[in-house]
């Protein structure tokens, strides 16, 4: 007999809503200067977060200044990073907050991961309303 267990998600943490918390790292990320930045609702599709943030970097120092700021906004507001990984590396650096999924890439690793596809099922969420970013 095989016993299956059902995954499910820690609780959202008290304060920013998982939405709201991917629409202000959205603008964090578009404030350092990624461009191409898009907000997924993946809470329909995926068994282990809600929301995926996917943008664009200029270069690996760039890239891992907007990591840094998302964390940074994210411990303030109770998202602290479940896991992060490639910061040393050049083409992909992932924060993963549990609720919301920080993916910042080079052009030529996003071209090739190519996760807007990958997860063309899901809504995409408008989040460029002319609010101006977060502090941090």
């Amino acid at each position: 007999m095989q016993v299956t267990e059902k995954m499910t998600k820690p609780t959202q943490p008290a304060g920013l809503a998982p939405r709201q918390f991917a629409l202000d790292i959205a603008r964090l990320a578009a404030a350092t200067r990624c461009h191409n930045v898009v907000v997924l609702d993946v809470s329909g599709l995926s068994p282990v977060t809600d929301f995926l943030v996917i943008c664009t970097g200029t270069s690996a120092r760039q890239m891992k200044s907007a990591v840094d700021d998302v964390a940074e906004y994210g411990e303030e507001h109770g998202y602290n990073p479940y896991h992060m990984t490639g910061e040393q590396g050049e083409n992909w650096i992932l924060a993963d907050f549990i609720h919301v999924v920080f993916h910042a890439f080079s052009q030529e690793a996003r071209s090739y991961y190519d996760l807007d596809n990958l997860w063309g099922d899901a809504q995409r969420v408008e989040w460029n309303d002319g609010t101006p970013p977060p502090l941090t």
